[in-house]
């Protein structure tokens, strides 16, 4: 926000363009932290809150609609801010994405209804190399990586090795990686959990309880609606609710945190929140 405050101070039109894979959903205004009108300052903000929770959005939706963005931005002479932490998002914006063709139907539905043990057992028969690539526990990975062989008869890295639709060459990228104390940083998650209970998370969860949609959806598989509706069914406490929702924002905050510091290129800045003077990080958008 302090960069597109200033981009404006400076007769520049700033656009907010949301890279985060909670905050595209309409139904997790409170639990994925979406700013309000008021923290918006004014200045255009696009893709918070703009999928219906029951529709997934993948990263390809997601790259398309900022890649159009981000070109009608660029038409009017604006500049397009981005923001959020959702690594995949941000690669296949900016690297492009596998031409896998869409997955089968039954397969996913076959897939998705499979224990752990029995995704990795399968994998590794269909694809070890992907098998022996992925963690066991990574249920995630390991339901993409059989989907994708089951579906279309080649493995996952096959498609891999050509991507499309990347806008990383093609555009000049002014680049920052947040970084915070990381102390802090689990204070802060703990403490925005416990607020977020307080200002309508239940509320929330008991929106999306009510459509009765499927669990496998990822709006369904957000940090706190499993936690929250786990005890609105009566199966854990408000405490446990809370402590548990703390603990899997912590887990996330440290995958955030380490992807971050380990898989954007080396020459793009990491600094901690504090230490940053958004003139000089970002002297290149300021200049006539």
């Amino acid at each position: 926000m302090r960069l597109a405050l200033a981009l404006n101070a400076a007769g520049r039109e700033a656009l907010v363009i949301n890279a985060d894979s909670a905050q595209v959903y309409a139904d997790l205004q409170v639990l994925s932290a979406r700013p309000s009108e008021a923290e918006m300052h004014g200045v255009p903000h696009v893709l918070f809150g703009s999928w219906d929770g029951a529709v997934a959005c993948s990263a390809a939706d997601w790259a398309d609609a900022a890649r159009r963005e981000i070109a009608q931005a660029h038409a009017r002479g604006a500049v397009p801010v981005l923001v959020g932490g959702t690594g995949l998002y941000l690669r296949t914006l900016l690297d492009g994405i596998a031409p896998v063709p869409p997955i089968d139907d039954a397969v996913r539905e076959a897939v998705r209804a499979m224990e752990t043990p029995d995704l990795h057992a399968a994998l590794s028969r269909e694809d070890p190399e992907a098998a022996a690539r992925l963690k066991p526990a990574d249920r995630q990975r390991l339901s993409r990586a059989l989907e994708v062989v089951r579906s279309t008869g080649r493995p996952l890295a096959a498609w891999q090795e050509h991507r499309e639709g990347g806008i990383g060459g093609s555009i000049t990228l002014a680049p920052l990686v947040l970084l915070p104390e990381r102390a802090l940083l689990n204070a802060r998650c703990d403490l925005r959990f416990a607020r977020m209970m307080e200002q309508g998370a239940v509320e929330e969860v008991e929106a999306l309880l009510a459509r009765q949609l499927s669990p496998a959806l990822p709006v369904m598989r957000a940090i706190g609606v499993p936690q929250i509706a786990a005890w609105l069914r009566g199966e854990s406490s408000r405490g446990e609710a809370v402590l548990l929702g703390q603990q899997a924002t912590r887990q996330y905050a440290k995958r955030q945190y380490t992807w971050l510091r380990h898989q954007p290129p080396a020459d793009w800045p990491r600094l901690a929140p504090e230490n940053i003077s958004v003139h000089d990080q970002f002297e290149i958008l300021f200049c006539d």
